[in-house]
């Protein structure tokens, strides 16, 4: 899916449903927190969390692994429907399995279905921005959203499809998404953001620019 028909979606069939359910556990819809969830609902993601205390190199590393094992899990261990979906060879994902230390075969093993992945991010997005209005809606109204957070995730999962990267889109994504992330810790300083993720401040130009990072 697109960036651009992914916020198509989220705009036609996903703000719709949280309307819903904020009506019906408010007794009203509050646009901030429904633009919050569609935001972060509508931009490229992945379903697991990189710490921003590493360095780029550890980073980048961390993502690849993860990357890999959760589309692995996706392909129910496929390595060819992999390798397709990344735009590699399959020698390619064989080398990344054997260097990142993935068990495949425990991967296989696995109940796992793609639609409960898609679930479980999706409830974490959501829990995840409401609890920065705590302050500012009633416990009680909080808890009665919080209850019908299972079903929102679920409905919004079935409208939700799963983003297939190849591994060189994944990895521009994440470089964009970390550096982005370490340039606003660091108040848009470049130079401090380059020491602490210790790269060349001249590399972390070059990065910026390829990736429109302003």
């Amino acid at each position: 899916m697109s960036s651009k028909n992914l916020e198509e979606t989220v705009k036609e069939k996903v703000s719709p449903l949280l309307e819903e359910t904020m009506e019906k556990s408010w007794g009203i819809t509050i646009p901030q927190i429904e633009s919050d969830i569609s935001d972060k609902l509508s931009k490229p993601h992945f379903h697991f969390y990189v710490p921003a205390n590493l360095n780029f190199k550890e980073a980048k590393k961390m993502f690849k692994g993860k990357f890999i094992e959760n589309e692995l899990k996706l392909h129910q261990g496929n390595i060819s429907h992999l390798a397709k979906t990344l735009g590699v060879d399959r020698r390619s994902v064989h080398r990344a399995i054997k260097d990142l230390e993935i068990d495949v075969d425990e991967l296989r093993q696995q109940d796992f279905s793609p639609e409960e992945y898609e679930q479980e991010f999706v409830g974490k997005t959501i829990r995840s921005t409401l609890d920065k209005y705590k302050e500012v809606i009633q416990p009680q109204k909080m808890e009665e959203m919080y209850g019908q957070l299972t079903k929102l995730s679920r409905n919004i999962a079935k409208v939700l499809p799963h983003q297939d990267f190849t591994l060189k889109q994944a990895e521009r994504e994440f470089e964009r998404q970390f550096l982005e992330r370490a340039l606003e810790e660091s108040s848009g300083d470049v130079s401090k953001t380059a020491r602490r993720i210790e790269i060349r401040v001249e590399t972390l130009y070059r990065k910026m620019k390829k990736l429109g990072i302003k």
